[in-house]
């Protein structure tokens, strides 16, 4: 598969989201799993908030079904994901718990394969395969580090939540990016602060709340937005596939920050893992389709060569012009390398 833009910003998103996991590890010596989940949302959603303020960006208005999923995929990567996280975080290495991490990209496709449909071949299969075997190298309980086989489970746990989010999220990929992740970020981080308050967590020092802000907005809030613009670039299983990297981002920077000790059983499951990361990564998929009739509203770009946008408009627009309108996409059949992308729902 060619380079494409859309891989570029999944991989920054993956990077941002991976130097969140030592850096939480940090912050749980002095705040409380639940709260600290609850802070990183909320700064999420606040600094994406303030973001949006000062680009005077414009309002965003989701039809009601568009609501439901976003409200869905808040409830699961929003609320439960992040304090399934803090949970295993706070009992086990961040190398191991960045590494497991992994799981997410391999839940994500196995659920928009199976349930929503999307196709793969034999080579991200196998790459999924490689993943999933070092997720299970790393997590094999006879490891002293994991304090027992349950926080492994949790972190696994709060992958297979994000996976649900992830796959719901692809249902309003289409939408103002940055909206969809302050909406999460807010309601998410409000409801787990209330929560957490109210069974008993110990406020922690101004200090440790900034910093905890600080770092939700930049791996949860701009990752997340990223995310979401990969999405509609990529679909859900590829831009999965390639935001596997962002474990490694986790593991080296524990390693390096954190002096956490390079085991054998490490190496091996990154050894696997970055196998299979790059067998996605070298993925090529081309082939002839049939575009059915399809209409939408979406932010996008007139180019010379973008036969899917080349419908009418009222008032003439130069190429190159970025603009949001309802707009219609006739039938077309073109064969040209793609990912199964919100204008190719078409089947294999």
């Amino acid at each position: 598969m060619r380079w494409h833009p859309g891989i570029a910003v999944a991989l920054t998103a993956a990077g941002l989201f991976g130097i969140g996991t030592p850096l939480s590890k940090l912050l749980l010596a002095e705040v409380s799993p639940w709260l600290l989940a609850a802070l990183l949302y909320l700064g999420s959603g606040i600094g994406l908030w303030l973001m949006r303020q000062i680009r005077r960006s414009p309002k965003v208005h989701l039809d009601r079904g568009d609501w439901r999923w976003l409200a869905a995929a808040t409830v699961a990567g929003g609320m439960i994901a992040p304090v399934l996280l803090m949970l295993g975080l706070s009992a086990m290495p961040a190398s191991g718990a960045s590494l497991l991490l992994n799981a997410e990209g391999v839940l994500t496709a196995l659920l928009a394969w199976f349930v929503f449909h999307e196709n793969f071949d034999r080579r991200i299969a196998l790459g999924m395969l490689a993943i999933v075997a070092g997720a299970l190298v790393l997590s094999w309980p006879s490891d002293a580090q994991f304090s027992g086989a349950w926080p492994a489970l949790a972190i696994l746990g709060a992958c297979f939540a994000w996976a649900i989010d992830n796959n719901l999220t692809r249902k309003v990929a289409l939408a103002d990016a940055s909206f969809i992740a302050m909406v999460k970020g807010l309601v998410a981080g409000t409801t787990n602060l209330a929560l957490a308050l109210l069974a008993g967590a110990t406020w922690p020092a101004p200090e440790m709340v900034v910093l905890a802000a600080l770092l939700g907005f930049a791996s949860y809030g701009a990752s997340l937005t990223l995310f979401v613009i990969a999405l509609r670039h990529l679909g859900t299983a590829r831009t999965g596939a390639y935001f596997s990297i962002a474990p490694f981002f986790g593991t080296l920077l524990a390693i390096l920050l954190l002096n956490e000790p390079v085991t054998p059983q490490l190496l091996a499951a990154g050894l696997l893992m970055a196998v299979g990361v790059w067998l996605h990564l070298s993925e090529r998929h081309e082939h002839g389709h049939r575009h059915e009739a399809l209409e939408h509203t979406h932010e996008h770009v007139h180019g010379k060569n973008d036969a899917h946008h080349d419908h009418e408009h009222s008032l003439p627009v130069l190429h190159g012009t970025r603009h949001t309108h309802r707009h219609q996409h006739a039938p077309i059949e073109h064969a040209h390398a793609h990912f199964p992308d919100a204008h190719h729902p078409h089947k294999h």
